[in-house]
């Protein structure tokens, strides 16, 4: 086991209290371990759309799929915001900006083509990228970016979901509905 499967996670109970540590290989091994984990969406905040990634080939679990800006794991006892910027650094080259926290999407989905298993207690984060942010992805982690508004996304998801990785859903909606994504920042009601 090497790289980032050699990595410890923190494992959680349903309600997010820490129960202990695990590699991610182990955490994402069938059946799966909860785990704490984060979903971070970058904004423009010009316009209102967030940035898609599109996962490299190579990742063990749901290759290729769109997902949220960033995606990562805190190690045990770290803040969530810290790990988050330290994810969007090293995959898409982005420095320290502030993150809030909107919500929590707690799920289980498994990988169809690797068996490998998605449990995780994700904090979904927000962050306004300012303009001019230059974005440098690791192609080992990114294959593609892409800006998009979240109705739209919805909308997207919906119609056909398997191009999308299966907690995509779950935490463009905790963003659609968090405070901190206002309604006036909602397309249709400007």
């Amino acid at each position: 086991m090497t790289g980032r499967e050699a990595h410890v996670v923190e494992l959680v109970s349903p309600d997010g209290v820490a129960v202990g540590s695990d590699t991610v290989s182990s955490a994402h091994s069938a059946p799966g371990r909860l785990h704490r984990a984060f979903s971070v969406f970058l904004r423009d905040p010009a316009t209102g759309r967030v940035l898609l990634q599109q996962r490299a080939a190579v990742k063990t679990r749901f290759p290729l799929r769109w997902a949220n800006t960033c995606c990562g794991h805190p190690r045990p006892g770290e803040e969530v915001t810290v790990a988050a910027q330290r994810r969007l650094f090293e995959e898409l080259g982005i420095a320290a900006l502030d993150l809030v926290e909107v919500g929590v999407y707690t799920y289980r989905a498994e990988d169809p083509e690797s068996g490998r298993v998605e449990h995780e207690y994700d904090h979904v984060l927000l962050g306004d990228l300012p303009t001019g942010t230059t974005i440098v992805p690791d192609s080992s982690e990114v294959a593609d970016l892409r800006w998009v508004m979240l109705p739209e996304l919805l909308t997207e998801i919906a119609a056909d979901p398997l191009p999308y990785a299966p907690w995509l859903t779950g935490v463009a909606t905790r963003l659609f509905f968090a405070p901190a994504f206002d309604a006036s920042e909602r397309p249709g009601d400007r």
